[in-house]
């Protein structure tokens, strides 16, 4: 499984797929992003160029080539990559589908990553035909570059070489990787998230504080840059809502208020920033009230 010059392959060219493209590019080898929309490519490009551009942090010497490509070419994305990587929405359906025709086009040596935030590797592959599960892990990061945190975890037929493999080359392209030792839903980091964040929309859902009020009263006392609102609307309402959903599917006693609160946000179109309107009003990234 040697990576010495060989490709990491992407799908799915949204906010995290791009962003991921960038970090992969930063010791020189090509990275090839997928995706099955034009525009959704192109604009990837545009982003990943000005990252290029205008990263002065540790700057490589030399950055590896991006290459956007259509869903169709993706058995030639994958010929010469060592790692395959699925970003595509917090969908299992839509990840089960993914992983599946990842493992088809690649080659038995190449390994296969899931990025999701909820579901771990083993309920994506379960159920699929593959031949060969030893080689796909969860492959979880967080908002890079800007958190450099990612987490690998495998399943109890993962051999340590490929973990070690993981944990070598993210930190070798800027990454802090962490490996989460046994399957976890959520994680390391998502699962203490998860407490935090339910408890806020709890908090809001019985009228006790404001978005606003929580979030001063949580930077305030753990000295954060954001508060868990503020957290939740960069991430995406209805990725919040579609990952509460998973929580309660696989955990007892998950309480119903902070879904129904978040329905009616989405229902409004309120998904945070990227609708520019959340839990907050957004402008370019921004928040502006």
């Amino acid at each position: 499984m040697a990576s010495a010059g060989r490709a990491v392959t992407l799908l799915g060219a949204g906010t995290q797929g791009r962003r991921l493209a960038f970090m992969w590019s930063r010791q020189g080898r090509p990275v090839h992003l997928v995706d099955k929309d034009q525009n959704q490519l192109d604009r990837a490009y545009e982003e990943i160029q000005k990252y290029q551009s205008t990263w002065t942090e540790q700057k490589p010497s030399k950055w590896g080539e991006v290459r956007t490509l259509p869903a169709e070419s993706l058995e030639d994305a994958v010929s010469d990559s060592w790692l395959v990587l699925e970003c595509v929405p917090e969908k299992l359906a839509l990840k089960r589908e993914t992983i599946q025709k990842m493992h088809d086009v690649s080659s038995p040596s190449t390994v296969i990553a899931s990025n999701s935030s909820s579901y771990t590797i083993d309920e994506i592959i379960q159920g699929l035909d593959l031949k060969n599960t030893s080689r796909c892990v969860s492959l979880h990061s967080y908002w890079p570059p800007e958190t450099s945190a990612i987490e690998v975890m495998g399943t109890p037929e993962t051999p340590s070489h490929i973990i070690d493999k993981l944990m070598s080359e993210c930190s070798a392209h800027g990454f802090s990787p962490f490996h989460v030792r046994k399957s976890s839903t959520g994680y390391i980091y998502n699962r203490i998230w998860a407490a935090i964040k339910r408890e806020t929309l709890l908090t809001l859902s019985e009228g006790v504080a404001t978005p606003a009020e929580i979030d001063g009263i949580f930077k305030d006392v753990l000295k954060t840059p954001k508060g868990p609102c503020e957290q939740m609307d960069v991430v995406g309402l209805d990725v919040v809502r579609d990952i509460e959903k998973h929580y309660a599917d696989v955990r007892d006693g998950v309480p119903t208020e902070p879904r129904r609160l978040l329905d009616r946000y989405i229902a409004e179109k309120k998904l945070g920033v990227k609708s520019e309107s959340g839990f907050y009003e957004w402008k370019d990234g921004r928040r502006v009230s």
